[in-house]
């Protein structure tokens, strides 16, 4: 009498197709990250707000540069461009490195205050 050989499946090929798969989907997926133009040290804060994701103004000021929606800017070219604002109740998000001067702090709020922007959210440091 003969014995039937049992039958077994081959798992090799299947575990090469997920590493192909899983190496696929790593390699072509895309990790967003926030898209800044400075490179700011930021304060930390006892507690973490979420900003909410919609149109906004970005205003980014390091110790000696300043950035408007990811482009580098001065004061002039900055005032111009809030200037152009037509709606005052946009969010402006501002982040500032803990090291910049408080007169140049005091000079952004005074354009702020100038263009009628008054829906200011200041960005911390994540925890």
């Amino acid at each position: 009498m003969r014995r039937r050989e049992s039958l077994t499946l081959d798992m090799t090929p299947l575990v090469d197709v997920v590493f192909l798969l899983l190496i696929f989907f790593l390699v072509t997926s895309v990790f967003k990250k926030d898209e800044l133009a400075l490179l700011l040290n930021l304060p930390e804060g006892k507690e973490g707000g979420k900003v909410a994701e919609k149109k906004e103004a970005i205003i980014e000021m390091g110790k000696e540069s300043l950035a408007y929606n990811n482009r580098v800017v001065d004061f002039d070219s900055l005032d111009m461009e809030l200037g152009a604002i037509r709606n005052k109740d946009l969010p402006v998000i501002i982040r500032i490195d803990e090291k910049v001067e408080y007169g140049r702090i005091i000079k952004l709020f005074d354009l702020l205050k100038k263009h009628g922007l008054s829906n200011i959210a200041l960005v911390e440091k994540p925890k």
